[in-house]
């Protein structure tokens, strides 16, 4: 242990004299606020989603090649055949549903974005989306199902679809199987 040396008396009045100018600031000493972070936002998916509605817009469907009344039928390479086969027979449980009846071309593709990005935000795993027979265009052809078909296959979320069973709406809906979020 160390002994503590007192202060001598001369010290003392030398440390006064020397300090006997001083006068107390006026100004209380600041501390600046922490600067609070906004939360954070997923912006390379909002990226992605931007690159995907301009995708969609760049690369049309041409209305010749339209097919009627066929499956729908998409797979990424490295899914397993049993998986799509438990799709196809409908044995995922159906998470969601996106119904595109009585929407524009636009207003589908819209709303496929942000159903497909609330599905991811909320980690669902199989959906359903609902894009009619055509029965109420000019035509009677499925307009909406071709642009689905073409829209689905440039994102990289989405692992496979293909036509509901009938009960669930057969050529005129889709099962979705979408990447697990991470």
């Amino acid at each position: 242990m160390k002994k503590k040396h007192a202060i001598s008396d001369e010290d003392r009045k030398l440390f006064q004299k020397s300090v006997a100018d001083a006068r107390k600031l006026d100004v209380e000493p600041r501390i600046m606020p922490e600067k609070t972070r906004p939360p954070p936002r997923p912006l390379q998916q909002e990226k992605d989603n931007q690159q995907v509605l301009a995708d969609m817009l760049s690369d049309p469907v041409d209305p010749a090649d339209m097919e009627t009344g066929e499956e729908l039928l998409f797979v990424r390479n490295g899914i397993q055949q049993r998986t799509l086969k438990k799709l196809r027979r409908g044995e995922f449980s159906i998470e969601a549903e996106l119904d595109l009846h009585g929407r524009t071309k636009l207003e589908a593709r819209e709303a496929i974005v942000e159903f497909l990005y609330f599905c991811h935000s909320h980690s669902l795993r199989c959906v359903r989306i609902i894009h009619g027979k055509g029965h109420g265009s000019l035509g009677k052809r499925p307009i909406l199902k071709q642009y689905v078909n073409h829209w689905l296959r440039q994102r990289d979320d989405i692992l496979a679809f293909c036509s509901a069973r009938q009960v669930d709406g057969g050529t005129g809906a889709i099962y979705v199987l979408l990447r697990k979020k991470g």
